[in-house]
């Protein structure tokens, strides 16, 4: 697998210009996303992610900062991408069957973010 290396010393791009954090397999983005998800500082991160470094979390970090507009796109298009295929796949015959055994509320049409718990449409009330 080609890399290619950034501006930033633990940040590379793979063949397909994904950001990646030098020496692992995760991508920037998925740092980033746990970022701003749970609100985690850069030792909170750490903690949860023991086989990055500091310094690699921080070079994340700043790169995604340098590189904001282009890595909202991509998370964005990930989200994006991420909906369309659970739209493809159509129900979870799991949750057909807890519904019609009454264990799920019948789906409710989301209204805002605040109607889901935890981003997860199917356990709303």
């Amino acid at each position: 697998m080609n890399r290619t290396q950034t501006e930033h010393k633990y940040v590379e791009q793979d063949e397909n210009h994904i950001s990646i954090i030098a020496g692992t397999t995760m991508k920037v983005v998925e740092l980033v996303t746990e970022q701003f998800t749970h609100g985690w500082s850069p030792e909170e991160l750490h903690f949860q992610y023991r086989h990055l470094s500091m310094s690699q979390i921080h070079a994340a970090l700043a790169y995604y900062w340098d590189n904001q507009e282009e890595m909202d796109g991509e998370i964005e298009r990930g989200l994006t991408d991420d909906e369309r295929k659970r739209l493809e796949a159509g129900p979870s015959p799991l949750v057909a069957k807890l519904r019609s055994q009454g264990m799920l509320n019948p789906r409710r049409p989301i209204t805002n973010e605040s109607d889901t718990t935890n981003g997860n449409s199917e356990l709303l009330a």
